[in-house]
Protein backbone atom coordinates (compact mmCIF):
# COMPACT_ATOMS: atom_id res chain seq x y z
CA UNK A 1 0.00 0.00 0.00
CA UNK A 2 1.34 3.44 -0.95
CA UNK A 3 0.45 5.66 2.00
CA UNK A 4 2.01 8.96 0.84
CA UNK A 5 4.15 10.46 -1.92
CA UNK A 6 6.79 13.12 -1.41
CA UNK A 7 8.56 14.53 -4.43
CA UNK A 8 8.74 17.33 -6.98
CA UNK A 9 5.46 18.63 -8.37
CA UNK A 10 5.82 18.36 -12.16
CA UNK A 11 2.37 19.52 -13.25
CA UNK A 12 -0.98 20.29 -11.64
CA UNK A 13 -4.56 20.49 -12.88
CA UNK A 14 -7.60 20.98 -10.61
CA UNK A 15 -8.32 17.23 -10.86
CA UNK A 16 -4.89 15.62 -11.08
CA UNK A 17 -1.17 16.11 -10.50
CA UNK A 18 2.06 14.48 -11.62
CA UNK A 19 4.73 14.03 -8.95
CA UNK A 20 8.35 13.04 -9.67
CA UNK A 21 9.56 10.76 -6.87
CA UNK A 22 13.24 9.92 -7.50
CA UNK A 23 12.77 9.81 -11.25
CA UNK A 24 9.42 7.98 -11.25
CA UNK A 25 6.40 10.04 -12.34
CA UNK A 26 3.18 9.31 -10.44
CA UNK A 27 -0.17 10.51 -11.79
CA UNK A 28 -2.49 11.23 -8.85
CA UNK A 29 -6.18 12.21 -8.89
CA UNK A 30 -7.02 14.92 -6.35
CA UNK A 31 -10.02 16.94 -5.04
CA UNK A 32 -10.18 20.72 -5.52
CA UNK A 33 -9.53 21.23 -1.81
CA UNK A 34 -6.08 19.66 -2.23
CA UNK A 35 -5.38 21.54 -5.49
CA UNK A 36 -5.84 24.85 -3.65
CA UNK A 37 -3.04 23.91 -1.24
CA UNK A 38 -0.42 22.80 -3.78
CA UNK A 39 2.93 24.63 -4.12
CA UNK A 40 4.01 25.95 -7.54
CA UNK A 41 5.29 23.29 -10.04
CA UNK A 42 8.95 22.49 -9.46
CA UNK A 43 8.66 22.63 -5.66
CA UNK A 44 8.45 19.70 -3.22
CA UNK A 45 5.00 18.41 -2.36
CA UNK A 46 3.61 15.66 -0.13
CA UNK A 47 0.23 14.01 -0.63
CA UNK A 48 -1.42 11.32 1.47
CA UNK A 49 -2.59 8.63 -0.94
CA UNK A 50 -5.15 5.89 -1.44
CA UNK A 51 -4.46 3.20 -4.05
CA UNK A 52 -7.53 1.72 -5.76
CA UNK A 53 -6.85 -1.51 -7.62
CA UNK A 54 -9.30 -2.28 -10.42
CA UNK A 55 -9.21 -4.97 -13.11
CA UNK A 56 -8.23 -2.45 -15.76
CA UNK A 57 -6.12 0.02 -13.75
CA UNK A 58 -4.31 0.94 -10.54
CA UNK A 59 -5.50 4.45 -9.63
CA UNK A 60 -3.80 6.70 -7.05
CA UNK A 61 -5.87 9.30 -5.22
CA UNK A 62 -4.05 12.05 -3.33
CA UNK A 63 -5.01 14.39 -0.50
CA UNK A 64 -3.38 17.39 1.18
CA UNK A 65 -4.44 16.17 4.63
CA UNK A 66 -5.08 12.86 6.39
CA UNK A 67 -8.58 14.10 7.32
CA UNK A 68 -9.48 14.34 3.62
CA UNK A 69 -8.16 10.85 2.92
CA UNK A 70 -10.00 9.44 5.94
CA UNK A 71 -13.28 10.96 4.73
CA UNK A 72 -12.68 9.68 1.16
CA UNK A 73 -12.17 6.15 2.51
CA UNK A 74 -15.23 6.42 4.73
CA UNK A 75 -17.38 7.50 1.78
CA UNK A 76 -16.26 4.81 -0.68
CA UNK A 77 -16.22 2.09 1.97
CA UNK A 78 -19.54 2.83 3.66
CA UNK A 79 -22.03 4.68 1.47
CA UNK A 80 -23.92 2.62 -1.11
CA UNK A 81 -23.50 4.04 -4.61
CA UNK A 82 -20.65 6.42 -3.75
CA UNK A 83 -17.51 5.59 -5.71
CA UNK A 84 -14.15 7.37 -5.88
CA UNK A 85 -15.32 9.94 -8.44
CA UNK A 86 -18.28 11.10 -6.33
CA UNK A 87 -16.16 11.02 -3.15
CA UNK A 88 -13.70 13.42 -4.84
CA UNK A 89 -16.65 15.67 -5.81
CA UNK A 90 -17.81 15.73 -2.20
CA UNK A 91 -14.33 16.67 -0.96
CA UNK A 92 -14.14 19.34 -3.67
CA UNK A 93 -17.45 20.83 -2.55
CA UNK A 94 -17.12 20.77 1.25
CA UNK A 95 -14.39 20.66 3.89
CA UNK A 96 -14.21 17.48 6.03
CA UNK A 97 -15.29 19.50 9.09
CA UNK A 98 -18.32 21.02 7.32
CA UNK A 99 -19.21 17.61 5.86
CA UNK A 100 -19.14 15.89 9.26
CA UNK A 101 -21.27 18.70 10.70
CA UNK A 102 -23.82 18.40 7.87
CA UNK A 103 -24.08 14.63 8.35
CA UNK A 104 -24.38 14.92 12.14
CA UNK A 105 -27.14 17.54 11.79
CA UNK A 106 -28.90 15.66 8.96
CA UNK A 107 -28.49 18.66 6.64
CA UNK A 108 -29.55 16.96 3.39
CA UNK A 109 -30.01 20.35 1.69
CA UNK A 110 -26.36 21.36 2.18
CA UNK A 111 -25.09 17.96 1.00
CA UNK A 112 -27.31 17.92 -2.09
CA UNK A 113 -25.84 21.28 -3.20
CA UNK A 114 -22.52 19.50 -3.89
CA UNK A 115 -21.98 18.87 -7.61
CA UNK A 116 -23.06 15.35 -8.58
CA UNK A 117 -24.83 14.65 -5.28
CA UNK A 118 -28.61 14.54 -5.64
CA UNK A 119 -31.14 14.56 -2.84
CA UNK A 120 -31.41 10.76 -2.70
CA UNK A 121 -27.64 10.33 -2.44
CA UNK A 122 -27.48 13.06 0.23
CA UNK A 123 -30.17 11.26 2.24
CA UNK A 124 -28.29 7.97 1.90
CA UNK A 125 -25.05 9.65 3.07
CA UNK A 126 -26.80 10.95 6.21
CA UNK A 127 -28.45 7.60 7.00
CA UNK A 128 -25.33 5.48 6.40
CA UNK A 129 -22.74 7.76 7.99
CA UNK A 130 -24.62 9.32 10.91
CA UNK A 131 -23.71 6.53 13.36
CA UNK A 132 -20.05 6.62 12.31
CA UNK A 133 -19.73 10.41 12.51
CA UNK A 134 -22.23 10.75 15.36
CA UNK A 135 -21.82 12.95 18.41
CA UNK A 136 -18.26 14.03 17.56
CA UNK A 137 -19.48 15.51 14.26
CA UNK A 138 -22.29 17.38 15.98
CA UNK A 139 -19.93 18.72 18.65
CA UNK A 140 -17.46 19.82 15.96
CA UNK A 141 -20.20 21.56 13.99
CA UNK A 142 -21.51 23.45 17.02
CA UNK A 143 -18.00 24.52 18.08
CA UNK A 144 -17.39 25.85 14.56
CA UNK A 145 -20.46 28.09 14.90
CA UNK A 146 -19.45 29.32 18.36
CA UNK A 147 -16.08 30.71 17.21
CA UNK A 148 -13.59 29.63 19.86
CA UNK A 149 -10.57 31.27 21.51
CA UNK A 150 -7.22 29.49 21.17
CA UNK A 151 -7.56 27.91 24.64
CA UNK A 152 -11.16 26.81 24.02
CA UNK A 153 -10.10 25.37 20.65
CA UNK A 154 -7.52 23.18 22.42
CA UNK A 155 -10.18 21.97 24.84
CA UNK A 156 -12.53 21.34 21.93
CA UNK A 157 -9.92 19.33 19.97
CA UNK A 158 -9.14 17.24 23.06
CA UNK A 159 -12.88 16.57 23.61
CA UNK A 160 -13.22 15.43 19.98
CA UNK A 161 -10.20 13.13 20.35
CA UNK A 162 -11.67 11.53 23.49
CA UNK A 163 -15.07 11.09 21.82
CA UNK A 164 -13.32 9.32 18.96
CA UNK A 165 -11.82 7.00 21.61
CA UNK A 166 -15.27 6.12 22.96
CA UNK A 167 -15.92 8.74 25.67
CA UNK A 168 -19.43 10.18 25.97
CA UNK A 169 -19.56 13.91 25.16
CA UNK A 170 -20.30 15.06 28.74
CA UNK A 171 -17.64 12.77 30.22
CA UNK A 172 -15.04 13.91 27.68
CA UNK A 173 -15.79 17.59 28.32
CA UNK A 174 -15.63 17.19 32.09
CA UNK A 175 -12.34 15.24 31.94
CA UNK A 176 -10.67 17.76 29.63
CA UNK A 177 -11.84 20.76 31.68
CA UNK A 178 -10.42 19.14 34.83
CA UNK A 179 -7.11 18.39 33.06
CA UNK A 180 -6.92 21.97 31.74
CA UNK A 181 -7.26 23.37 35.28
CA UNK A 182 -4.42 21.15 36.55
CA UNK A 183 -2.07 21.54 33.53
CA UNK A 184 -2.67 25.24 32.86
CA UNK A 185 -3.06 27.27 29.63
CA UNK A 186 0.23 26.09 28.07
CA UNK A 187 -0.89 22.44 27.91
CA UNK A 188 -1.02 20.95 24.42
CA UNK A 189 -4.01 19.00 23.08
CA UNK A 190 -2.14 15.71 23.49
CA UNK A 191 -1.32 16.60 27.14
CA UNK A 192 -5.02 17.14 27.86
CA UNK A 193 -5.99 13.87 26.15
CA UNK A 194 -3.27 11.92 27.97
CA UNK A 195 -4.29 13.36 31.36
CA UNK A 196 -7.95 12.51 30.75
CA UNK A 197 -7.11 8.95 29.71
CA UNK A 198 -4.84 8.52 32.73
CA UNK A 199 -7.58 9.72 35.08
CA UNK A 200 -10.10 7.34 33.54
CA UNK A 201 -7.68 4.39 33.51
Amino acid sequence: MITFLRGRLVSALPTQVTIDVHGVGYEVLIPLSSYDRLPPPGEEVQLFTHLAVREDAHVLYGFASEAERELFRLLIGTVTGVGPKMALNILSGMSPKAFRGAVAEGDVKALSRISGVGRKTAERIVVELRDKIGAAGAWEASSEKRGLSEQDQKVNDAVLALMALGFKQAEAHESVKAAAVVLGPDALVEDLVRAALKKRG
